[in-house]
């Protein structure tokens, strides 16, 4: 019996970590939208996951972008950091969900995240995770901020 009750336990411990990290298809979908349009090369669709004015934190120069034309300006300096660097090929691929809060219509979403690209030809990874904050519009969740965090690329393997 004592091993039933201990067995009905950890099944209702899987149950209940399994329904905090649950997909939230609805407040994730800017999100896939922004990232499967960035690696497109299609800047239009990327920013129409956005609020019209949002906040970017990112590691290429001047690492933080605010208003309403933040993320033309953001993708502007990202191309032109990019060029001075010789990165070529960027993919953004997002991995599990580490956390999603949602607080009536704001919320907070952590993605762990990989960025590979080419730096002068050589293929180069980084693993690190996007944080973002999102808020619900008339048309739906829209990204309203977001960040990258991650350490230093390295060649890939």
């Amino acid at each position: 019996m004592k091993n039933v009750v201990l067995g009905l336990m950890c099944l209702a411990g899987m149950s209940a970590s399994s329904v905090a990290f649950a997909a939230n298809a609805q407040l994730e979908a800017p999100i896939h939208q922004f990232i499967d349009s960035f690696n497109k090369g299609d800047a239009k669709s990327a920013a129409a996951a956005h609020l019209a004015s949002v906040s970017i934190i990112d590691e290429a120069p001047p690492h933080h972008w605010v208003g309403p034309k933040a993320f033309t300006t953001w993708a502007a300096d990202l191309a032109k950091d990019d060029k001075a660097r010789g990165v070529t090929d960027e993919k953004v691929t997002l991995g599990a969900v580490k956390r999603e809060a949602v607080s009536g219509s704001t919320a907070y979403v952590v993605f762990d995240a990989t960025y590979s690209f080419k730096q002068k030809g050589v293929a180069m990874r980084e693993p690190g995770q996007m944080t973002f904050a999102m808020e619900k519009a008339a048309t739906g969740w829209k990204i309203a901020g977001w960040t990258w965090t991650g350490p230093d690329p390295v060649p890939a393997k």
